[in-house]
């Protein structure tokens, strides 16, 4: 990954590299990346005034946006040949008057971190999301027999998916997005990869296109991996499970246990648990996300803890690591840049109010769960809520907030019109995300 470029040191690069497509890319409503194709000599337009774009996959409105590469996102694909080379940006969007465009997510987070930075916070985000890898039929097509029936953190022969997570880690590895580690996980084909923490948006920027580097290589490999929450009924979900790490001038808010953790990382935890029910529709936003709570050790309940791995919200302990929390409720459908915005707004809310009492209501201990509140069990539910709640109306713009409502609606509707329910999810969901 390039930084700090200028765009003319980056058109030297492309002359220099043998490049020859260059593409522009962002993600729809739902994380899903996107782009557009260019050749090198369109580059210098794009940098001065934006590729215009049909946004109907943004929003269902009949319009044009502009395209404008973020010069620090470039990176070279590994996977495409190395003559004729394929290098990518992540843009940020733009009305065709070159004014921003209210509706563009990436642009959005980017705003509130900066905001989050003159209010003395500096913030940094990592993600670690399973999918599992499955055979394919003799005519190419995606089965759901899955590639191994290996369980957690098996090794060769039982982990039959151990050279396409390692190339899909070296992958990652060369394009700049900086994996941690990774594993088989507790479902037969089923993986797990962690990313270093980093700054929001480019945690935001790696999960985007994580997902589409995880499906290529496996495709390489003559796989085919799903981020489906939960493709086999009788199996363990597929989470993304989100860290945070949070400093206060300089010093951090978490720490390992409540004795040495500031009274604003306990308001942060409190907010986020305050909030969770009115944003997860947007931390889950398919029916298939609500088959998975509950399920394994996915969460039920609105609770945290130290130790327990059922819990929302979990505080590792940190040996020779940042103090941190995890999210471990959403689910690689959502779009990260949303997701991350709602949490961080979520947790600083509640450092605002200055009111950690819920903490104590909500510490799991053991598996005794009553009382609890019990996050939403289904999308439907999941949106009402969210479409009732002020604290999502303030926090995402118009045009964002209601071009999610519009697709989760349209969701909703033809999952209740379906005959079939699992063909409607294995048709929208298991083959396309």
């Amino acid at each position: 990954m390039m930084m700090c470029f200028s765009p003319k040191e980056i058109l030297d690069f492309v002359e220099e590299n043998d490049v020859k497509f260059i593409r522009l890319t962002f993600c729809d409503m739902f994380g899903n990346l996107k782009n557009i194709a260019i050749m090198p000599n369109e580059l210098p337009r794009a940098f001065e005034y934006g590729i215009p774009f049909d946004a109907s996959c943004i929003t269902d409105e009949y319009t044009d946006l502009l395209l404008v590469p973020d010069i620090s996102t470039l990176s070279v694909l590994p996977w495409r040949p190395k003559s004729g080379r394929v290098v990518r940006f992540f843009c940020s969007m733009k009305n065709m008057d070159g004014s921003d465009y209210i509706g563009d997510m990436r642009s959005s987070l980017t705003n509130y971190i900066n905001s989050l930075r003159l209010d003395g916070y500096s913030c940094e985000m990592g993600t670690k999301c399973e999918f599992y890898l499955f055979d394919l039929d003799e005519n190419g097509e995606a089965t759901k027999i899955p590639h191994d029936n290996g369980s957690y953190m098996d090794v060769a022969p039982l982990d039959k998916c151990e050279n396409t997570r390692r190339e899909i880690c070296l992958s990652l590895e060369e394009m700049g997005l900086n994996p941690k580690s990774s594993c088989h996980k507790h479902g037969p084909g089923q993986n797990e990869i962690e990313f270093r923490e980093n700054e929001p948006v480019t945690a935001a920027d790696n999960m985007v296109h994580y997902k589409t580097v995880v499906k290529s290589i496996a495709a390489q490999n003559g796989l085919f991996a799903s981020f489906m929450p939960r493709p086999l009924s009788n199996e363990h979900g597929s989470a993304l499970s989100i860290s945070i790490s949070l400093k206060k001038g300089g010093k951090n808010i978490f720490g390992s246990d409540l004795n040495n953790m500031s009274i604003e990382g306990k308001c942060f935890i409190a907010g986020v648990l305050r909030r969770i029910r009115e944003i997860t529709a947007f931390l889950n936003p398919t029916t298939n996300s609500y088959k998975r709570f509950g399920s394994g050790f996915a969460p039920k309940y609105v609770d945290w803890s130290f130790e327990n791995r059922r819990q929302l919200i979990r505080i590792p302990k940190t040996v020779g690591t940042t103090p941190r929390i995890e999210i471990r409720s959403a689910d690689a459908c959502c779009n990260p840049y949303v997701t991350f915005k709602l949490i961080l707004a979520a947790g600083i809310e509640g450092i605002k109010n200055g009111d950690c009492g819920i903490l104590d209501s909500t510490m799991k201990s053991g598996h005794d769960s009553i009382g609890f509140e019990l996050l939403p069990t289904t999308l439907e539910e999941a949106v009402e809520i969210a479409k009732q709640s002020g604290f999502v109306k303030a926090t995402l713009s118009d045009e964002i907030r209601m071009n999610i409502f519009d697709k989760l609606d349209k969701q909703i509707q033809e999952y209740a019109i379906a005959k079939d329910k699992d063909e409607f999810e294995e048709k929208y969901y298991f083959k396309s995300i």
